[in-house]
């Protein structure tokens, strides 16, 4: 059995960001982390708050998933997987490979 998403390397969302493409970016780790850098536009939605606020993902668009290393991002996209969502996406590799802009509030 296939799994039903995508692995993109940060250079594939650095390229897509810079297209203008309908994407939506969110973010699973947890908010200090998240404070200590993101790729900007990016979603905060820690991973054990999925289910809770599904309802904030577009299914009417691309989804790309971040987290420090790509095994939390992995996680979430199998979960929405899981409950029929299409267009998942998992930046594998996460903050730790993304050499791209950041913003840290």
């Amino acid at each position: 059995m296939s799994k039903g998403w995508q692995d993109v390397t940060t250079e594939e969302v650095e390229k897509r960001l810079s297209s203008d493409a309908p994407l939506q970016l969110i973010d699973v780790r947890n908010p200090d982390e998240y404070g200590d850098g993101h790729i900007p536009g990016s979603t905060l939605i820690p991973l054990p708050e999925l289910p809770a606020r599904i309802h904030e993902i577009d299914q009417n668009r691309e989804v790309i998933f971040i987290c420090r290393s790509g095994n939390r991002s992995g996680k979430a996209c199998e979960y929405l997987d899981q409950l029929g969502y299409a267009n998942l996406n998992n930046m594998v590799g996460g903050m730790l490979a993304w050499t791209g802009k950041q913003e840290r509030n």
